[in-house]
């Protein structure tokens, strides 16, 4: 495991080779570590800003040699946000880094966790959590195929589905308490009584029975979470006939072969 030194020293680097960089005119750390929040676990997260005319591409390609040189680092994916491309790295010990560059006339905070290191950073809006409505109704729409998939002995996929359509469901609950829905963020801070009835929500085998009840665990905790509104109140009944007996059978009696 990485130490907090070695972190350290991988940051300080970093720094420098931006500094060193007439592409890079300004930098900022992001994430846990901005906000002072950061523990002997966090990661590294790193945002600069380019100069105009500077090729985002052109500068992920030279740093990622000289980090995979210097650092023995592994390129893990990229991630495309609005004007933004962050590209993210293991290094030995496993210590994750989370690089990005952005144009220098979108560089800027996108949220609290935002401490600028050197340059100047632009105004930016925050980018809103996704509303409640949008993720019961991403919830809904997993829990309906969960079940399609159990019909079709896609056991895996309905495990898959059940799995985050529950995900959904505590995303909601953290957008009731002020907390962050994304990744899974906000669930350890959400109270025991939220949490709890999710336990059952679990799937313990992929077998068709136990694929059920957790489903049913789950299309109870997306109603529970949701509250009122126009759209549980139109899809409730549809979600509790998805557990039924009757429904299979129904399915059958439609389709081609049945």
């Amino acid at each position: 495991m990485f130490t907090a030194e070695e972190r350290e020293l991988v940051h300080d680097r970093l720094v420098a080779m931006a500094c060193e960089d007439p592409r890079v005119v300004a930098a900022a750390v992001v994430g846990s570590r901005a906000a002072g929040r950061g523990d002997r676990w966090s990661d590294l997260d790193l945002t600069f800003g380019l100069a105009a005319g500077a090729s985002a591409t052109e500068i992920l390609s030279d740093w990622t040699r000289s980090i995979e040189r210097e650092f023995g680092a592994a390129h893990l994916f990229d991630l495309p946000f609005l004007s933004s491309i962050y590209r993210v790295f293991l290094l030995p010990g496993n210590l994750q880094v989370d690089i990005s560059f952005t144009p220098r006339a979108d560089f800027g905070a996108l949220g609290p966790n935002f401490r600028l290191l050197f340059g100047e950073a632009v105004e930016r809006a925050p980018v809103p959590p996704p509303s409640a409505a949008h993720l019961l109704g991403l919830g809904v729409h997993h829990a309906v195929r969960a079940r399609i998939c159990i019909e079709r002995r896609h056991l895996w996929e309905a495990e898959f589905l059940i799995s985050a359509a529950r995900d959904h469901a505590l995303a909601i609950a953290c957008l009731r308490h002020g907390l962050k829905p994304a990744h899974g963020r906000g669930y350890d801070e959400l109270p025991a009584e939220v949490t709890a009835p999710f336990h059952d929500a679990l799937v313990r085998a992929v077998e068709r029975a136990e694929l059920l009840r957790a489903l049913g665990c789950v299309i109870d905790g997306l109603l529970r979470e949701s509250g009122g509104g126009e759209l549980r109140a139109k899809v409730e009944g549809w979600l509790r006939e998805l557990v039924s007996e009757e429904w299979g059978r129904a399915t059958d009696r439609l389709s081609p072969s049945g």
